[in-house]
């Protein structure tokens, strides 16, 4: 039976990361997740709070927080 060598490859340490570019459909479903949070708070904050928090959870968890719709 023969054994197997592995020799790993070293990192390249001189290449640099790529910019990151916004797509817009991205941002825009950013943004409209945020208009129904403010919806939701003007007609009956109380009673919509389990609403808010599971929209604020998605958009803290799913969004990049380089990517804002307050800023278009």
């Amino acid at each position: 039976m023969a054994k197997v060598f592995t020799i790993t490859a070293p990192p390249k340490l001189g290449t640099r990361r790529r910019e990151r570019t916004s797509d817009p459909r991205f941002l825009e479903g950013q943004r409209l997740l945020v208009e129904a949070m403010k919806y939701l708070a003007q007609e009956d904050m109380s009673r919509n709070r389990p609403a808010i928090e599971m929209i604020s959870e998605h958009v803290r968890t799913r969004f990049r927080m380089s990517d804002s719709p307050l800023l278009t």
